[in-house]
């Protein structure tokens, strides 16, 4: 067994490779950069060595310091974990050159997978099935312009070393076409440093399955059954299952047989995930299965893998990667229920999902009979520097219906402030009619995107936390002859409705005023009471349940996943920039990609207006209203903060 490994990567995979490298007696050695000196997987590690600034390309992803953090610690082997350069090969062969074990395939299965055209050129030769598309070297405009309307609209543009849902765009019409094939080349080069890519027709009702494959050096390779990823946001996975609904046994052999034919194609040792995209506008069917990719790593979604199998995929890894065959055969490895995995991102899906930075001073996960694989702590904190997942949670059930409601439930008890998550939205798909009913493709959350994405809150738990916290206000500093007289400091935003007997509070609930009115309902002395309505009327003394967590300052609420924020200091009337008025903020610390408009340019709702880069992904910034480019500040290029105002609209009347 190897004696140590340097886990190159962060957050929750390496807090997951750490756990069990630890329990096979594994010394541990974590890389980190400056941005995660104080993250929970580097007070874990048995050792921790900083390799750079927070950039990843100034860290995770230069193999330079992390070959020399090898060489300093006696690291026996590497883990690239997923993602930063866990599919690069000239990476993984620097590791062997360097008398390291590389726990991955080899550098030559990584070549042959790693490119989407010559992995497809593999798989033909090799008798897998796979997706019409071009897959030529003519990367010109109008070369690729031609083949898609070979192909016909709507087709799929991916880069050739993408992975993760970066680098692929859906086309609908020849006239976007060459916009959106920029846009995509951009973000190609940005992530992976090549911006090359392959069209694919693009299937109208597509499900997205794969499968977990595993090889052994001694020539063996086995699966370990199917997943379904099809529940996805902008091509990226949104919750993972397994196995695949509707899936029966004889389209379940084809597939996974398919996966082990693509495995020993390229002689596959270690854990791999083949990709194929199903037609299900029939059902499952094998012969509408085609083979889409080959992932070379581990993926992000193996927990529901290991839930119903009860094998631990990092655990076979470190094995293989010592020399041993794999543990079990093929006929020994079985399903046992229904798993899920739902993954909690710092974004707001109330302002289209932008990622979400900031302090993590409230961070609760469920406990209990789900599993919970995070990446952070309370008191720790999201940069803007890496992906925004945060957390994985994985419900396993007898069935899918067990399952669905045990995830849907985990997600509803998460709490987090003032970072904003996707935790309500997640809860919501897991409980959607539909969705526990089976009827889901990769276009099922944008059909139904403004009822996933719609805020709920109930009266009780919201009125209940206001009335107590209002309570403790006003009892912090009772006056003794005049109530009103030296009331609570965090309380002179009253306005005086009515002298010595009410007063209004100026509440902000999420940024809007909700004026609360405070009327005194008698005694003398110490003994005052009050009397607190909202705008309705309805008295908040009438509520005595409070089923959420509630705290902080200012106030906050959580219910179903979700937070609502009350602020008892707002006074309102100031000045502020929102989109409401015309302004366009930037959501994120970014880089400016382009900009898509000139200052006294006419814009229409919904028009891209520019485009930042932050969190390893593009953002569009849209116009909110029909109108005209006032003022324009930002350039193509430029490094921006959050709520920098990047430009302004003026209504057309």
């Amino acid at each position: 067994m190897i004696s140590s490994v340097l886990i190159a990567n962060r957050g929750e995979i390496a807090r997951r490779i750490i756990r069990t490298a630890r329990e096979l007696g594994v010394r541990t050695i974590a890389v980190y950069s400056e941005a995660d000196a104080h993250a929970p997987f580097v007070m874990e590690a048995d050792v921790a060595i900083l390799i750079g600034p927070a950039p990843a390309r100034e860290s995770y992803l230069v193999p330079e310091k992390i070959l020399a953090a090898a060489r300093q610690t006696g690291a026996e082997a590497i883990h690239p974990g997923y993602g930063f350069l866990s599919e690069n090969a000239d990476f993984a062969q620097a590791v062997i050159d360097a008398g390291l074990v590389w726990i991955g395939p080899p550098p030559s299965a990584i070549r042959a997978m790693g490119l989407k055209d010559a992995a497809k050129t593999v798989m033909i030769a090799a008798g897998v099935p796979t997706t019409p598309g071009y897959l030529g070297e003519d990367q010109t405009v109008e070369r690729l312009a031609a083949e898609a309307v070979k192909i016909g609209f709507p087709v799929l543009i991916k880069a050739v070393a993408g992975g993760g849902g970066k680098g692929m765009r859906k086309v609908d019409r020849a006239e976007d076409f060459a916009a959106l094939l920029a846009s995509c080349q951009r973000e190609a080069r940005a992530s992976f440093g090549d911006n090359r890519v392959l069209l694919e027709k693009y299937v109208t009702r597509p499900r997205h399955i794969e499968v977990q494959v595993f090889g052994d050096s001694h020539g063996n390779v086995v699966h370990l059954f199917e997943r379904d990823c099809s529940l996805q946001r902008r091509h990226q996975k949104v919750i993972e299952e397994a196995p695949a609904p509707g899936m029966d046994e004889a389209t379940r052999a084809a597939v996974c047989g398919a996966a082990v034919k693509a495995a020993q194609a390229v002689g596959y040792v270690g854990a791999g995930t083949v990709e194929f995209i199903a037609d299900a506008s029939e059902g499952l069917r094998a012969d509408r299965i085609w083979f889409m990719e080959m992932n070379t790593r581990l993926q992000v979604e193996h927990p529901v893998t290991e839930m119903v199998t009860g094998q631990d995929l990092v655990e076979w890894q470190l094995l293989v990667a010592s020399g041993e065959p794999l543990p079990l055969e093929q006929d020994e490895i079985t399903l046992d229920g229904w798993a899920m995995e739902a993954r909690l991102y710092a974004e707001n899906p109330a302002v289209g999902f932008l990622p979400s930075t900031g302090p993590l001073t409230h961070f609760r996960l469920p406990e209990g009979d789900v599993r919970v694989d995070s990446a952070v702590e309370e008191g720790g904190e999201v940069t803007p520097f890496y992906d925004p997942m945060i957390a994985k949670l994985i419900a396993h059930g007898v069935d899918r219906e067990d399952a669905a409601a045990r995830l849907a439930e985990a997600c509803r008890l998460v709490e987090v402030y003032p970072v904003k998550t996707n935790a309500a939205f997640l809860a919501r798909c897991a409980s959607d009619p539909d969705f526990v009913g089976g009827a889901v493709d990769t276009g099922f959350i944008e059909a139904r995107l403004e009822a996933l994405t719609e805020r709920e809150f109930s009266d009780a738990p919201t009125l209940a936390a206001i009335g107590q916290r209002l309570e403790a206000f006003m009892e912090a500093d009772q006056p003794r002859a005049d109530p009103w007289a030296s009331a609570p400091s965090r309380l002179l935003g009253f306005r005086m409705n009515a002298p010595r007997a009410a007063m209004t509070l100026p509440l902000a609930m999420d940024g809007k005023a909700v004026p609360l009115r405070v009327a005194l309902a008698g005694g003398a002395g110490d003994d005052w009471s009050w009397d607190i309505t909202v705008e309705d009327g309805r008295p908040l003394d009438d509520v005595d349940v409070l089923p959420t967590t509630y705290g902080g300052d200012p106030l906050y609420v959580f219910e179903g996943g979700d937070v609502r924020e009350f602020d008892f200091t707002y006074q309102g009337g100031g000045a502020h920039a929102a989109a409401s008025d015309g302004a366009i903020l930037s959501p994120m610390p970014g880089k400016i990609v382009s900009v898509a408009v000139e200052a006294g340019q006419a814009v229409v709702k919904g028009q891209t207006l520019l485009t930042l880069e932050a969190m390893k992904m593009e953002h569009a910034l849209a116009a909110p209203f029909d109108g005209v480019v006032a003022e324009l500040s930002a350039t193509a290029g430029g490094q921006v903060s959050e709520g920098v105002v990047l430009a302004k609209l003026e209504p057309v009347h």
